[in-house]
């Protein structure tokens, strides 16, 4: 019947214009609208259908425009009414048809765009089948659709209309549930304005917790809807929007509500692509507990089985994205075998990323890692940087001590052994290195204030909030945890002896209190301290009388080999019968220990500095000495020094710039003992020309190598800084000779008792002759570079440090280790007199150097770079210098196991203690709601007055290289961005 009373329709209006125009006229129009007609109701899609007709048949009559006019006010009441989808898909397509039906004037049509929001929020769906699923979502999308030639005509419109979405979805009201069909919207708002959205919503004072916390619930919910698009973009920008100006209550709410409703959207192939990138933020970004990651570990194993079951591309390629996921989040919150093994066995077959990769992905995603979109009014994000690592607050020139830290931090066998130290109620310095390297590890803060560590560890005759020599901090540091070590085993072995006739039980306690410092995997039968296993090496000093051919002997330990400047003067006039040079210790600034006037130079534990006037030369009475050495098929480091060849001298001066190498063979040379300096020889019982050798014995498992850079000049009577470029190899080889009998080693005190104000007679007089040199089996160890500690400046009272690092396990990392490409102190004959740079060896190292595996640390701020910058900064700022070196022994983990098999380590490191984990885990919570109050804080701030915007943030007094407390990085609240050095 309505096909038919259609055709009639068409032919009255086509073929009687005139009676069709006075008949559709705007009673009919207005009465169809308000009271329908006949049984049909005003709110049956057939009227909007009959009025459609009527429109096209007299478009071309004037009383068109009369129609129009009606139909705009009608159109706004009738969305106002709440039509249910089919009547609003069918207003719409007929709004669409004539667009000259739309309500016209901004008011009218701001109205209308925020009453058609409202009415997609009443929708609802009426049936189940999917006949029905899929026409109401076509409705949906005619309405939507509407709205978008809305908003692109009239674009002064889309701000309110999102106001309106904001509003509703953001409402409290329990009894109404706006409809997911909102989230057919989404697709049509400009990405473009993301930015701009984000930052109103988050930063509104009016927009209160539980509305924000509301609307994020329900725009997740959206993620059901089959047809969206960008919704994920959009939720995901929210996420980190409202961590950006610190809003965490929010986020650790929404997070812990939803997480099991977005895991379970992933079941659905249509929206798994969105449900998984939200997922992926949500569960990446909440690192500070594992209860968001817990909640959906129950579910994983079923959908990664179905997953396997579907076998289609898409589905792979998903599994594959939720495998490196679930091995972040394994790999952040280890320690928990229990829930893991079925995951893991499920995800057996699938490929893991790498250590690097997860690290990569977790530092980026953290809330504390989202840049604030804010103006510079407002506080910067201070969480941690890109890097996952922590910097160190400048105290006030204390970067000679963070600098270091962070070396010793990045060290990384010592700091799993300093980890995994039972230390409880001890409150030794040893237990405050602990607390740090936990918290350097494990905050969430950009950088930690290590105010209780400086006063523990700094020196007394150390001035507060001056400048001091950070080699000099190291060595005091050291010996200081070296002492306390061996004074607490002294006192536990004690205990343990009066109670030896004890009772079994009290027996096992003192044997525990004996093993506070230790682990039963790496001591083995020696009674050695940390220090001693992780940095104590042993050096042999021979004393050969040039008059009667006794020998004297001395071994010494060493935790820090300091190493003089070779003086360019006495290799260009090198020459083998020469005894000596006296004028070289004129025209050179004699190297001085700023130890020797210092109360450290009492220490017991201390480096060895050898320092011999930069005034000996290569003599051929050495080549005399060795010539009964077992041949090598690599040159030993003395042969290396005694070449009768003036192409040696040339290979070491007739380039740019010293190495790393050239001093460690300058340190080991044969020394001539003349003049001022001869020898006291007790066999002649007198003073003696001599021959001085000096042999690492026993290698350290870290290798500290000092650069003697700080000179006293006795001209000027001051001290100044040798600025010379130095190349740094990233693969050293370490000439070691160990006796071949253990009964030949001697196995003297720690103390080394050789000082550098020791020279001549004193010196002489310490060496007691000892018989003949046992024999020795030269051998070259490889270490690689793992630290550098750069000084910035001119004087040692003056400057910055700053440390380059990078992660270093005790095999190193693979393709640095082979012996083609190694650097190393002795290189095979057919090499040795070849004009090779050594920077081009470690040039061809870096085609195997890892993405992003060295990092700045610079106080506060820590910052990816790159070996070549390492290498290159002496260059690129001539005051910047490289002054102490870590290097650690390849293929070495001091029986430390590693192997996080046991599901308890995370990161890499030893599980903390509880107490530890604790204090930690406070600190975070802690640091959350600071950032949060402040932000809070700041944005009412913002919002009451006037905000001044400068360019480089907040002014300061302090220069970019400078160590006051925002210099250098220090903790500035403010972007510091141009006042950077780099």
């Amino acid at each position: 019947q309505r096909q038919v009373g259609r055709q009639v329709l068409d032919a009255y209006g086509r073929f009687h214009r005139a009676e069709f125009e006075a008949f559709f006229n705007r009673g009919l129009v207005l009465g169809l609208l308000q009271r329908g007609y006949g049984e049909l109701s005003n709110r049956d899609p057939a009227i909007l259908d009959y009025i459609q007709a009527g429109l096209r048949l007299i478009m071309s009559c004037p009383s068109v425009l009369e129609l129009f006019e009606l139909l705009q006010v009608e159109a706004l009441r009738l969305v106002c009414e709440r039509p249910a989808p089919p009547l609003c898909a069918r207003l719409c397509q007929l709004l669409g048809d004539f667009p000259q039906c739309l309500p016209r004037g901004r008011k009218l049509s701001l109205a209308f765009c925020q009453q058609l929001v409202r009415s997609i929020a009443q929708f609802q769906s009426q049936g189940t089948r999917e006949a029905e699923l899929r026409l109401y979502v076509s409705q949906v999308t005619q309405v939507s659709a509407l709205l978008r030639s809305v908003w692109k005509a009239e674009p002064d419109t889309l701000l309110p209309s999102l106001q309106e979405l904001f509003a509703v979805i953001s409402a409290a009201d329990t009894s109404f549930e706006p409809s997911v069909a909102l989230a057919s919207l989404v697709q049509h708002i400009p990405l473009q304005m993301i930015t701009v959205l984000i930052r109103s919503l988050t930063t509104d004072p009016n927009v209160k917790d539980a509305s924000m916390t509301q609307a994020l619930c329900r725009m997740i919910d959206w993620l059901s809807w089959p047809l969206a698009q960008h919704v994920e973009t959009w939720v995901i920008a929210l996420l980190k929007g409202l961590a950006a100006v610190q809003k965490f209550t929010i986020l650790i709410d929404v997070t812990l509500l939803k997480i099991e409703l977005v895991f379970n959207r992933l079941w659905f192939p249509l929206v798994r692509p969105g449900a998984l990138a939200v997922l992926s933020h949500m569960l990446l970004s909440f690192q500070h507990s594992p209860e968001a990651f817990h909640l959906i570990v129950p579910h994983v194993v079923s959908l990664v089985h179905s997953f396997k079951r579907d076998g289609l591309p898409s589905s792979t390629a998903f599994l594959m994205q939720l495998t490196e996921l679930i091995h972040c989040m394994m790999y952040h919150y280890s320690g928990f075998p229990e829930l893991y093994e079925p995951i893991l066995e499920a995800i057996k077959d699938m490929p893991k990323p790498t250590e690097e990769k997860i690290k990569l992905i977790l530092s980026q995603s953290a809330w504390t890692s989202q840049s604030s979109s804010l103006p510079s009014c407002l506080s910067r994000l201070s969480g941690k940087s890109e890097t996952g690592k922590t910097g160190l607050i400048n105290l006030g020139n204390t970067c000679y001590m963070n600098s270091v830290i962070q070396a010793l931090f990045m060290a990384t066998d010592f700091r799993r052994h300093v980890l995994s130290l039972n230390l409880n109620g001890c409150n030794s310095l040893m237990r405050k290195l602990q607390h740090l390297f936990a918290f350097l590890a494990h905050t969430q803060r950009e950088a930690y204030a290590p105010r209780i560590f400086f006063e523990a560890s700094r020196p007394p005759w150390f001035t507060p909030r001056s400048q001091q020599d950070c080699s000099e901090y190291l060595r005091f540091l050291l010996d200081r945890l070296h002492e306390e070590e061996r004074t607490l085993k002294a006192l536990s072995s004690a205990k343990s002896s009066e109670s030896i006739m004890n009772e079994e039980s009290q027996a096992q306690e003192a044997v525990h209190k004996t093993q506070v410092f230790t682990e039963a995997p790496c001591m083995g039968s020696e009674e050695r301290t940390l220090i001693e296993r992780m940095f104590g090496g042993k050096l042999k000093t021979n004393i050969c009388c040039l008059n009667c051919k006794s020998m004297s002997q001395k071994e010494e330990a060493f935790t820090d080999l300091s190493l003089a400047f070779c003086p360019p003067t006495s290799l260009e006039n090198v020459d083998p019968k020469c005894m000596e040079h006296s004028e070289v210790k004129d025209d050179y600034m004699v190297q001085s220990n700023t130890l020797a006037t210092s109360p450290a130079a009492e220490t017991p534990l201390s480096n060895l500095e050898v320092n011999r006037g930069c005034d000996t030369i290569m003599n051929e009475g050495t080549t005399e000495d060795f010539s009964s050495e077992p041949s090598s098929e690599n040159t030993t480091i003395s042969e290396l020094k005694v070449q009768n060849n003036g192409d040696i001298s040339q290979s070491l001066v007739g380039k740019n710039t010293l190495s790393v190498t050239d001093l460690l063979n300058y340190f080991l040379a044969p020394e001539i003992l003349s003049g001022d300096n001869k020898y006291y020889c007790e066999k002649c019982a007198s003073l003696q020309n001599a021959e001085k050798t000096m042999q690492i014995v026993e290698e350290p498992e870290y290798l500290i190598l000092t650069l003697l850079r700080f000179s006293y000049d006795p001209k000027c009577h001051i001290r100044r800084k040798i600025l010379d470029n130095v190349s740094l190899p990233l693969v050293l080889e370490l000439p070691v000779k160990r006796a071949t009998s253990p009964l030949a080693v001697v196995s003297g005190g720690w103390s080394v008792g050789v000082e550098i104000s020791d020279t001549g007679e004193n010196l002489a007089k310490k060496l007691k002759p000892s018989g003949a040199d046992e024999v020795t089996c030269p051998q070259l160890v490889p270490y690689v570079l793992s630290s550098v500690v750069v000084h910035s400046g001119v004087s040692s009272e003056s400057g910055h440090y700053y440390s380059y690092a990078r992660n270093v396990t005790g095999s190193g990392p693979s393709g640095l280790c082979h012996q083609s490409t190694a650097l190393s102190l002795v290189s095979p004959q057919d090499k040795l007199f070849t004009e090779e740079n050594p920077c081009t060896v470690v040039e061809n190292e870096l085609d195997t150097e890892m993405p992003r595996e060295w990092f700045l640390f610079n106080d506060s701020r820590v910052t990816f770079t790159s070996f070549q910058s390492v290498q290159k900064i002496t260059s690129r700022f001539p005051k910047d210098t490289a002054y102490v070196l870590f290097y650690k022994k390849q293929n070495s983990t001091c029986g430390f196991n590693t192997n996080p098999a046991n599901g308890l380590w995370v990161n890499g490191d030893p599980p903390l203690q509880k107490d530890l984990m604790d204090a930690i885990t406070k600190d975070n919570k802690l640091y959350l709601q600071e950032q949060e109050l402040s932000a809070r804080t700041q944005a009412l701030q913002a919002a009451s007055a006037s905000c001044s915007f400068r360019p480089n943030g907040f002014d300061d007094n302090d220069p970019p290289g400078s160590c006051g407390p925002t210099g250098g990085g220090g903790g500035g609240g403010f972007s510091t961005v141009g006042r950077l050095v780099f």
